[in-house]
């Protein structure tokens, strides 16, 4: 079994924002020499996340009205207080999401469904740049 660690660079604006990476970590897969496995995606940082949904205008729309009912920006958060970041609720958000998802992979390509994309999505109130680190396992 082989390994392969990249990364994809994402400069975000800041707020909820929801990027399509999919192209990205099938780009470095085909490039790669590995042909069946798995591919984790993962986001160092606890303001943001990665996972699979519909990319779709309604359903990014629905995503953020579903954070906004999961942790209110506007709520107390006891983070806020010791720092006065104001971000405790994208901490919540991305605590509820996690940092990572596993895709298997065959004849070097991505196993989604049909309707499924892998997603970035900044969670943090100001601008930031991200490294998303991809993790190829396979033969």
């Amino acid at each position: 079994m082989k390994t392969r660690i990249e990364r994809i660079q994402i400069d975000t604006l800041g707020g909820v924002q929801i990027i399509d990476i999919t192209n990205h970590v099938q780009e470095l897969l085909t490039k790669s020499d590995l042909k069946d496995g798995l591919v984790t995606v993962f986001v160092p940082g606890s303001t943001a996340t990665v996972t699979t949904i519909e990319y779709e205008p309604g359903l990014i729309a629905d995503m953020e009205k579903a954070l906004d009912r999961i942790a209110p920006k506007n709520g107390h958060y006891e983070h806020d207080q010791r720092w006065h970041d104001g971000n405790g609720h994208s901490h919540v958000r991305a605590a509820f999401l996690k940092p990572s998802v596993a895709i298997p992979f065959s004849n070097k390509t991505l196993m989604l469904g049909t309707w499924q994309q892998l997603v970035f999505i900044e969670l943090d109130v100001r601008p930031r740049n991200r490294t998303i680190v991809v993790h190829l396992m396979g033969d």
